[in-house]
């Protein structure tokens, strides 16, 4: 038996004093109520009411079981509230996860700039480059970078992301520069968190297992290991563009270069998705749509290296 049955129309005709007051509040007819509170006293084994033609009085048991009930009801309402609440507005705790330097860089930013417009939300900010379980870690977002695994999580795509191969110009003066995948044999790899390089070969996707004498799980050391002229790195555009682009790095393999893997928005599936997590992924995707934060540093630091030519 539903336990709950009867005890919104007992609540109700208390509070409206009378049955067909209650009827008209809950939108039924009064041999509904009616009925309704006959077997939740039959269940109970108590009169919870005296009933007369002109009154409603509650019993002694009554008076004990409104004041529990009511509460019940009042918590209720206030809970469907809050869940209405927070389909329409952001509000609780934004739980987040995201690569280490990405995250960083481009996503604490924007997550900061998020809250201060929504003061009824806080935020949590997860950076690593492990892949963590969203749902056992109670994620209510994780930023991704590359291809996605088949997985029951809904994604996003939020910017564009591509490989790069590329090395400074010192090494390419004193090593060459590869011109097909073979290449790669005879030259100095700096290894990052992946061993094996994507490409496309003739319009195939394939992986390349690489070798050197420099290996690394950081994204931003594999960058500084290539500038200082140490060997080839593959890195993400958003690593590599500014550098390219101001001639400290020089793009090999470009036949080569994979296709766009993308920056994606991850989250749990979920067919009312809440206002916090579906807000903050429009927040990031306009703004990715807008322009993309790498390129703006191209844009800065050849403003950086105009201003010191003219200060020399």
């Amino acid at each position: 038996m539903n336990r709950w049955s009867g005890v919104e129309e007992f609540v109700e005709v208390v509070n409206s004093g009378s049955f067909t007051a209650a009827a008209r509040k809950l939108g039924v007819s009064t041999s509904h109520v009616s009925r309704r509170i006959d077997a939740l006293e039959s269940r109970l084994s108590t009169r919870l009411l005296y009933r007369t033609t002109r009154q409603i009085t509650l019993t002694e048991v009554g008076k004990v079981y409104f004041e529990h009930c009511n509460s019940l009801i009042e918590e209720f309402c206030d809970a469907e509230a809050l869940v209405t609440q927070m389909q329409t507005e952001p509000l609780g705790l934004l739980k987040i996860t995201a690569p280490s330097i990405f995250g960083e860089k481009y996503i604490a930013p924007l997550a900061n700039e998020f809250i201060q417009a929504h003061p009824k939300l806080s935020v949590e900010l997860h950076f690593s480059n492990d892949i963590v379980d969203m749902v056992h870690d109670g994620y209510d977002l994780a930023i991704r970078t590359g291809m996605l695994k088949d997985s029951t999580l809904m994604a996003r795509r939020l910017a564009p992301r591509q490989l790069y191969v590329c090395a400074s110009p010192d090494y390419i003066k004193e090593f060459g520069e590869p011109k097909v995948l073979a290449d790669l044999a005879n030259h100095n790899c700096l290894v990052g968190s992946a061993e094996a390089w994507s490409f496309q070969d003739k319009g195939e996707a394939t992986q390349l297992k690489v070798k050197g004498r420099w290996h690394g799980n950081s994204g931003s050391a594999v960058l500084d290991a290539a500038l200082r002229g140490m060997g080839l790195a593959q890195l993400p555009d958003y690593y590599v563009r500014p550098k390219i682009q101001l001639g400290e790095l020089v793009e090999v393999l470009a036949d080569y270069k994979g296709p766009d893997s993308a920056v994606w928005a991850v989250y749990p599936f979920n067919r009312n998705l809440s206002a916090k997590v579906r807000l903050f992924v429009d927040f990031l995707s306009d703004h990715f749509s807008d322009h993309l934060p790498w390129d703006d540093e191209i844009m800065l630091e050849e403003l950086n290296r105009r201003q010191a030519s003219n200060d020399l």
